[in-house]
């Protein structure tokens, strides 16, 4: 299988998981309009997994170095598969109530709330699990990260659209406690897998591939539990059927896919750079993706449009602190 053996490889593909994870949501931007987020939240949660089984099949059984997938499946020990499959039950739940978020707040919102509350709790708990990378850097770095995030919500509350502050309020607390929850996924899948051999992993435990399969599978069935009930109990609007879901247009099943795919890429990528750079970094670097989505909801949605002056040189002062902070993080593997 594919493996990472060097770090600034690990780097790199840690910032690709960074893009990935801050990018997915602009495919549930394209259809929000046309198409609800529980109806689209159905083909992303189908794409995660159609991309772990390509992986797997693909990266995972390749080469001769570590198991391939078949075989790792087979021997791994159901202590380890139901660590993974919870983690999956823990990310579907918090990425609904994200994706809810991204919805109704847009991604320049929900995004640096969400996700940066799931970096600075997460690199703790990661470092927790296994202790790679220099402390004083990494918890600097992350320091540098929640100050992006408080200079983030100063320049949302000065907005000069009232009436829209108020209609979102209730969508920072919603954000609030998805981030909380994205925290804890994490460790459930590492533990899942020998962080300290990719190549001759202990028996029982999972390579990346067969851990990303499960914890995969464990996001398609708890959605079957989690979305439904919100199609019947939406956070917003009125109740959903399935019909409406099989009714849909081709094109907007594909967009869900395809956002799929990208956050399953980031993922996996992610977790095989685990293994070079330790959880805590790989993990803290791959939530960057707040600073990416914090940029296309600036750039390119105009999320922030209708501030005041004092809004761009905090804005501008997010994205010198993120960028400050997640170099810091990567220093702290050196």
């Amino acid at each position: 299988m594919f493996i990472v053996e060097e770090y600034p490889v690990a780097i790199f593909c840690c910032l690709i998981t960074m893009l990935c994870w801050g990018s997915w949501a602009n495919t549930q931007k394209l259809v929000k309009d046309n198409w609800r987020f529980e109806l689209f939240y159905w083909d992303y949660v189908i794409g995660i997994f159609l991309f772990s089984l390509l992986g797997a099949f693909t990266l995972g059984s390749i080469g001769e170095a570590g198991r391939p997938f078949m075989e790792d499946l087979a021997q791994a020990e159901a202590a380890n598969i139901r660590s993974a499959f919870i983690g999956g039950i823990v990310f579907n739940l918090a990425n609904i109530l994200l994706t809810a978020a991204i919805a109704s707040a847009g991604m320049a919102v929900a995004f640096p709330i969400g996700i940066g509350l799931a970096l600075v709790i997460g690199v703790v708990i990661n470092y927790i699990l296994l202790s790679k990378g220099d402390p004083t850097l990494l918890f600097t770095g992350v320091a540098l990260v929640t100050l992006a995030i408080v200079l983030n919500a100063l320049a949302y509350g000065k907005l000069q659209a009232p009436g829209l502050k108020k209609s979102v309020g209730k969508w920072v607390g919603v954000s609030v406690v998805a981030g909380i929850l994205m925290s804890t996924f994490y460790p459930f899948v590492a533990a899942g897998m020998d962080l300290e051999n990719f190549i001759a992993p202990a028996t029982g435990k999972m390579t990346p591939y067969t851990a990303f399969v499960i914890f995969s599978a464990g996001i398609l069935a708890s959605n079957l539990l989690f979305n439904s009930y919100l199609m019947r109990k939406p956070l917003e609007g009125p109740p959903i059927s399935y019909r409406e879901y099989f009714n849909g247009p081709a094109g907007a099943h594909l967009v869900g896919l395809l956002g799929g795919c990208i956050w399953g890429l980031g993922n996996l990528l992610n977790l095989i750079a685990a293994g070079k750079a330790g959880p805590a970094i790989s993990y803290g670097l791959g939530q960057g993706a707040t600073l990416v989505a914090a940029l296309w909801g600036v750039l390119v949605w105009k999320e922030f449009k209708g501030g005041n002056a004092a809004v761009k040189p905090l804005i501008f002062l997010m994205f010198v602190a993120f960028l400050c902070g997640l170099g810091i993080i990567i220093l702290a593997g050196e």
